[in-house]
Parts: structure tokens; sequence; C-alpha cells
């Protein structure tokens, strides 16, 4: 261990599990990179990926936005093109997009298709499904309406699925955010996460929940709140 990374920890107390407002403002003082450090979520739930039912994704959009520049690729053509151009994606295609993701070319960090240009993403599914850019309805990013799916992507979006350990990891903002922006980045993710409790999931919903920095030691958060967040 870092003597760095000790200091940090000497500034959490691992004895006890911290309140969302608690851990907001600790995990400000946890900043000790030179860059602009990523608020990260981690949650274990008590569910089992295996089962369809219980699949807990989907996406919510952060009011404060996550602090990232986000790179939107969109398979669209005629006016769902021109709709997708003007609310700012990064790259708009349709045969030309599934020619350069054949190439390796990535110059893009999210996947947005219109219904009727799916059978062609369908292409290169065996290229995005791994590194997790396959389109969704359920993350909103299969989608008539590519306009607002941009907006909500450039906006602050954040997607979640579960693994098949039953984790989340998501990241809710930037260090340079202040507190209470982080914590109200922190409570509509929870509620979003909370709303997708499956209904045959048993026993308590959030088994455990942490809080931190890109580079910095985990602070525990207090369950019981964190399962009170609707």
């Amino acid at each position: 261990m870092s003597k760095r990374y000790k200091q940090l920890q000497e500034k959490i107390d691992n004895t006890k599990a911290y309140s969302v407002a608690e851990a907001t403002s600790t995990v400000k003082e946890l900043k000790s990179a030179k860059f602009d450090e990523t608020v990260e979520v981690a949650l274990n739930l008590n569910v089992d990926p295996r089962h369809a039912d219980q699949m807990v994704r989907g996406a919510i959009v952060l009011p404060h936005g996550t602090g990232k520049t986000v790179r939107v690729a969109v398979f669209a053509k005629g006016a769902k093109a021109d709709e997708a151009k003007a609310a700012g994606a990064d790259i708009v295609g349709t045969d030309d997009l599934v020619a350069q993701v054949k190439e390796g070319v990535f110059n893009f960090d999210v996947v947005v298709a219109a219904p009727d240009c799916m059978g062609l993403v369908g292409q290169i599914g065996r290229i995005l499904g791994p590194k997790g850019l396959m389109p969704n309805p359920k993350t909103g990013t299969v989608t008539p309406d590519v306009a607002t799916a941009v907006n909500n992507l450039k906006g602050g979006q954040v997607n979640f699925r579960v693994d098949k350990k039953g984790n989340i990891h998501a990241g809710i903002g930037k260090v340079s955010f202040d507190a209470k922006q982080i914590e109200e980045n922190f409570n509509t993710f929870l509620k979003a996460i909370n709303k997708q409790k499956p209904a045959s999931a048993k026993g308590k919903y959030i088994k455990s929940g942490a809080i931190s920095l890109t580079m910095s030691p985990a602070i525990k958060l207090d369950t019981a709140e964190l399962l009170d967040i609707k």
C-alpha cells in the first residue's frame, strides 16, 4: 500500500457506515490525483442475474451531468440522421459506420440506433456486444427519437447493468463538483436502482454500497438509508 493511499485511508472511519450526506462531502477530501477524478459508486445487490426476471439494468439522466464528454455515434438515415446531427451527435451514418466498426475504428463512446437501422447494427453485434456498445431499448439507445437519446447521453445519462455477481458500478460525477451536486446525482442514481428492484428478489435488496474516487479507498455506505432513497 502506498504512502499516499495510507494517508487517504486515515481520513475514513472504516468502523462505520456513512450516511449519503457524510459520504459525499468526505469523498471530496480524498482527492489526490492531478486530474479531475470520477466519483464512483459500487453496489452489491441481492439478485441473481442468471434469471431474466432478476436482471437490473436501465439508464438515468443525472441532474448535474457526469462531468464527462461523451462521443455519440448514431445509426440513422434520412430525417432521423438530420435530427441526430442537429442534436449534436459526433458521428451519424449507416453502411459507412458499419464499415468503420469492422475496420476497428472506435472514435465514439456510445451507440444509438433508430429502429429501422437495427438490421445494419446486427451485422456488427459481435464486435459491439463485447465492448458494451450494443444499442438496447432498455437504456434508451434503440429509439425512434434519436435527438432525445443524443441530448440525454450528452447531458449526463448513466447506463447501469448488474454483473453476474450482483454488482453495479457507475461514475456519478467529478470530484470538482460541489458536495451538494454529488449528493443530488447520487440520490437520483439510487432512486433509479431502487425503482428497478425485481419483484422476485427476496430479502434485503441492496447488500452493500460504497463511494470512492478513481484513485481513492472506498467509503462504506449505510444500506438502510440507501434502501429508503425512493
